[in-house]
C-alpha cells in the first residue's frame, strides 16, 4: 500500500499538534500522519475545585485548545490533550521537585490508579471532546528503586511522576486494564478514528 501524506485529509486540513510532549510527538507519527508542532507558552491549567476528578482531563484539554482559537486557520486541524493520574479521587499532576516525585511513586507503589487522558480535535467549523481510561496497577517499589529512577529518569514532565514507557514501566507495572497508549499519554486508536468518523481522514492507496 502506497500513502499520499500530502492527501491524507480531506478539505486539505493540516494537523496541528499543540504539545511539546516527545511521547505525543512519537505516538503521532506512529499513524504516519504529517503534522506540525506549535504550542502557546503559559496557558492556564487551572480547573474548578467542584469539578468531577474524572472530566479534569478533557476539561484541560478543551481549555488548551480555546486559547488557540483566535490563531487558528480554516485549513488547520488542532490536537491538544491532557493527562492526569487518579488515585482514591486525588489527581497526581507533575511533580514540582524530586521529593514530590517520590512522594508520588511511594503513594502509587503497589497500588491500582487510573490514567485518564482527555483529548479535544478541534477545527474553525468543528470541536470534538473525549477522554480515555485506562487502570494500572503497580507492584511494590522499594525507596532504593524509587530513588533510582526519579534520579536517573527526572520524570518532572509526567503525570503521576512516572513514564510507562521507561525503566519504572518495566518493572513496576503489573497489569493494565485499557490503552498502553493512553498511559503513555495520548489514546492513539481513538484519536485516529475520531479523525476519520469525525474529520473525514482518508487513507489513499
Amino acid at each position: 500500500m502506497i500513502i499520499d501524506l500530502n492527501n491524507m485529509f480531506k478539505n486539505n486540513y493540516r494537523l496541528i499538534l499543540a504539545s511539546n510532549s516527545p511521547r505525543r510527538k512519537e505516538l503521532l507519527s506512529g499513524i504516519d500522519i504529517d503534522y506540525e508542532v506549535k504550542t502557546l507558552p503559559d496557558i492556564d491549567e487551572s480547573f474548578p475545585d467542584n469539578l468531577l476528578k474524572e472530566k479534569v482531563a478533557e476539561f484541560l484539554a478543551k481549555k488548551k485548545a480555546l486559547a488557540y482559537l483566535s490563531v487558528l486557520k480554516d485549513d488547520e486541524l488542532l490536537i491538544t490533550a491532557d493527562t492526569v493520574v487518579l488515585l482514591n479521587n486525588k489527581i497526581y499532576g507533575k511533580p514540582v521537585d524530586n521529593a514530590d516525585a517520590k512522594r508520588m511513586l511511594r503513594d502509587l507503589s503497589g497500588q491500582t490508579h487510573r490514567v485518564i487522558t482527555g483529548v479535544c480535535l478541534t477545527s474553525t467549523q468543528k470541536q470534538v471532546v473525549f477522554s480515555d481510561t485506562a487502570k494500572v496497577t503497580f507492584g511494590n517499589l522499594s525507596d532504593e528503586e524509587i530513588e533510582y529512577y526519579v534520579e536517573k529518569y527526572r520524570p518532572m514532565d509526567k503525570a503521576g511522576a512516572y513514564g510507562v514507557q521507561e525503566w519504572i514501566g518495566y518493572v513496576a507495572v503489573k497489569h493494565i486494564d485499557g490503552s498502553y497508549f493512553n498511559v503513555m499519554g495520548l489514546p492513539i486508536y481513538r484519536v485516529y478514528r475520531e479523525l476519520v468518523v469525525s474529520f473525514g481522514l482518508r487513507v489513499k492507496c
